[in-house]
């Protein structure tokens, strides 16, 4: 199989008015084409810790993360939703189109089709408190 993405002695440390916290210490793996990860563990132990840095949110302090193509393409599903609860479904997947100054026909469009593909159409003009926690991970998804 193909390796996709190596992670090396990744090391994160978070510095704060307290003082230093030692986040991630020696993690290291090898991703292959088709491999299926799950990070497991008890709560505070890094594992969103090494999916932020992954995916380039956080810095790493030491370590080295590869992948084999450039600029590829990371992303994760938080915990709890990241949506806007005062702007529409529909509203917060186009949210960062707008924010990046992209906001054209062609965006817009795709964003309905993301929301009527992933069973949202019936909810595009509802608050998302009015969601599950499921149809509010799939906004996420969109946005």
């Amino acid at each position: 199989m193909k390796e996709i993405c190596k992670i090396k002695k990744l090391r994160k440390i978070y510095h704060d008015t307290n003082g230093e916290t030692l986040a991630v210490s020696d993690f290291s793996i090898a991703i292959n084409e088709g491999d299926f990860i799950a990070l497991v563990g008890p709560s505070g132990c890094g594992k969103s810790t090494i999916l932020s840095m992954l995916s380039g949110v956080t810095s790493v302090t030491d370590g080295e993360i590869s992948f084999s193509k450039d600029n590829p393409v990371t992303a994760y599903m938080l915990q709890n939703d990241t949506l806007f609860p005062w702007l529409t479904i529909e509203g917060n997947t186009l949210i960062g189109v707008k924010l990046k100054g992209k906001d054209n026909e062609y965006l817009k469009h795709y964003a309905k089709h993301l929301i009527k593909s992933y069973g949202l159409e019936d909810f595009k003009k509802k608050l998302p408190g009015s969601l599950s926690g499921g149809m509010k991970q799939r906004v996420d998804c969109i946005h």
